[in-house]
């Protein structure tokens, strides 16, 4: 997710505990309210399969999930006033729905349509269960003071991959709104209704059979270029092998979806971070990433992929943690040139 964040100003941290949620999108991160009133916590939203489970130390549902939000009009993803995080999935069983929120020291997942069980049970290792957050070891006092103000702080898994390879690849060299816009648009015009009591306008990813037989002047008008378009339409065509992928290791996973013509080192340590929880994928290719991790941990605002690498080193097995943690930070270089113009190729 690096780099998908353009620099803002600091914002106050998290409180400590399940649930607690800065609002800075910095990061990877969605605000989603502190305060969960009782209504939302222990009744439901509707009738629907239901699993409560228990983390085993501080979770903030903004920081976790955030990195699978595609922009704050993301037609997936919704964060709602009551606390509550939604989101919508094509899962293997089918479509599905689910509510997810914090209280207590618990958390109430409740899903619906036919991928409803499939969500309830992964709901453990999407809220960070499979991460470790014990393994990183700062050796910075910058990663020091993030970590320590940002204790809900894990590494989801989402078990899919499609879902967070096609945005990744409409993220290519692309302005952030870009992407966003494009990714907003395909889905509410080609994606099916969320299933369930799920707020307004949320839809769920087309299937790859849909994505494949989207016309060419529709890609042109949600702003998608022939590059992109072509790389995410041969993606779909071995869908199921790359979705076979979640049961690879990240290093395996990564070169899977690489054997896909357009998708590189960029777009795939993009996706196994969402899709694997990897700890250790750090984003490499990216236009601003190195030049942040430079300023952080050396001062250096343009260092390059390899000196963000040798910088990074001494997290080995954490690097994606310990770039997510400078990104939260705060701490970026001042901007230097203008931001990358906007270009709606729709409009040609």
């Amino acid at each position: 997710m690096a780099g998908r964040f353009t620099p803002r100003h600091t914002l106050p941290h998290s409180p400590k505990g399940v649930g607690g949620t800065p609002t800075t999108g910095r990061g990877g991160h969605a605000a989603v309210p502190t305060r969960v009133p009782r209504q939302a916590a222990g009744q439901p939203a509707g009738p629907g399969r239901v699993r409560e489970w228990v983390p085993d130390g501080p979770l903030d549902l903004g920081l976790v999930l955030g990195p699978l939000r595609r922009g704050p009009g993301d037609p997936t993803f919704r964060a709602t006033p009551d606390g509550s995080v939604w989101r919508t999935c094509l899962t293997p069983a089918g479509p599905g729905t689910l509510r997810v929120c914090a209280y207590g020291g618990g958390v109430r997942g409740e899903a619906w349509g036919p991928g409803a069980e499939w969500l309830l049970e992964g709901l453990p290792e999407l809220l960070g269960a499979a991460d470790d957050p014990s393994a990183f070891v700062p050796r910075h006092r910058l990663l020091a003071s993030a970590r320590h103000r940002r204790p809900g702080l894990r590494l989801t898994r989402s078990g899919l991959v499609l879902e967070s390879l096609i945005p990744s690849i409409l993220e290519q060299k692309v302005t952030t709104d870009e992407a966003y816009r494009a990714w907003r648009l395909l889905v509410r015009k080609f994606g099916e209704p969320a299933p369930g009591p799920a707020p307004a306008r949320m839809y769920v990813m087309p299937a790859p059979r849909t994505w494949a037989l989207i016309p060419s002047w529709e890609w042109h008008r949600a702003g998608v270029d022939n590059k992109r378009a072509s790389t995410i339409l041969r993606a779909v065509r071995v869908a199921a092998r790359l979705e076979q992928a979640v049961g690879m290791e990240p290093g395996a996973a990564r070169a899977r979806l690489e054997l896909v013509p357009g998708v590189g080192p960029w777009t795939s340590a993009e996706t196994v971070q969402r899709s694997h929880g990897a700890a250790d994928e750090v984003t490499v290719g990216d236009l601003h990433l190195p030049g942040i991790v430079g300023w952080a941990l050396a001062g250096d605002r343009d260092a390059d992929d390899a000196v963000m690498l040798e910088l990074l080193e001494p997290y080995a097995g954490q690097r994606h943690r310990a770039a997510r943690l400078i990104l939260l930070s705060g701490r970026v270089p001042a901007r230097r040139a203008p931001k990358m113009p906007r270009w709606d190729i729709g409009q040609l």
